[in-house]
């Protein structure tokens, strides 16, 4: 599971697609509506405080599914926290008292009815994409090699789902093979080489170091490929050997020009335009009443 970043008034919300829909974590809606320092105690006391609350949480009911553990992406790693979908979290706010709760609503009624016009229409995500990439401010250079990236991270991903390794975990491991044998680096050890906490790190890389995470990516998965590599331990090597590939380059790169690829310095400040936005977000920033 992917985990993305989306900003309600300045609060920074996480979500997940589970079942082609987004989930948000419970913790961080509850601390964007009320400011709350332990958001997990407020949800203790709001079960306590509401009966039906406390039913729906733990059994679900009709026409709704009990918040689920879902794994996400944090600065210490990635941890299982309660989300749940758009449903559960507008009964949620129900039992919240925060003059944000109307703009709140309407703010997740659009991130979900983005994501059924996304399923209707895929294309839709990548024109999303873009635009939320030059609403911060990057290049339009820079966004066809990020586009590029990701369209070749999913080849790979699809060819590892084929051959029999498994999400997330598994995916984790040859990921980080792959960028230990490019850049020297786990994903883990480049984020704090940059000094990124919940960031997604590709986002933060230069053109030389997409142009280079593609090339260990793209090597893997045309050796994949090549030698029909099965299970986890068969594209565990070859994920070092596309890495190694990457890495080749990147070092005779390095010896010639005379200056490292892998810098410390972000491909643009961090600060808050550069977490993902969405279109209701954009449109709140100019229309602050909303």
């Amino acid at each position: 599971m992917t985990t993305k970043v989306a900003i309600f008034k300045a609060k920074e919300i996480r979500k997940t697609i589970y079942n082609d829909e987004w989930w948000f974590v419970v913790n961080d809606v509850i601390s964007a509506l009320t400011d709350s320092k332990d958001p997990a105690q407020y949800f203790k006391r709001m079960k306590t405080r509401d009966n039906e609350l406390k039913r729906l949480v733990d059994q679900g009911g009709v026409q709704s599914v009990p918040p689920l553990r879902l794994e996400i992406e944090t600065a210490g790693g990635r941890q299982k926290m309660y989300c749940w979908n758009t449903e559960g979290i507008f009964r949620l706010i129900q039992s919240i008292p925060s003059p944000k709760a109307e703009p709140f609503k309407r703010w997740l009624a659009k991130v979900g009815y983005e994501r059924v016009q996304e399923i209707e229409d895929p294309e839709l995500a990548t024109k999303r994409t873009r635009a939320l990439y030059e609403a911060k401010g990057y290049t339009t250079d820079w966004i066809e090699k990020r586009m590029r990236g990701i369209t070749i991270r999913e080849e790979l991903t699809d060819e590892w789902k084929d051959r029999g390794v498994k999400e997330d975990k598994e995916y984790a491991i040859l990921t980080a093979e792959i960028s230990r044998a490019t850049f020297g680096m786990t994903p883990a050890e480049y984020r704090e080489f940059k000094n990124l906490k919940r960031e997604n790190l590709r986002d933060h890389m230069t053109d030389l170091e997409l142009i280079f995470s593609m090339l260990g990516e793209a090597s893997t998965t045309e050796i994949t490929r090549n030698f029909d590599a099965q299970g986890f331990d068969e594209n565990k090597l070859a994920a070092q050997q596309g890495g190694e590939v990457a890495g080749s380059a990147r070092k005779d790169l390095e010896q010639k020009s005379g200056k490292k690829v892998s810098t410390s310095t972000n491909y643009l400040p961090l600060k808050e335009k550069t977490i993902e936005l969405t279109e209701y977000d954009q449109k709140s920033k100019s229309n602050p009443d909303e």
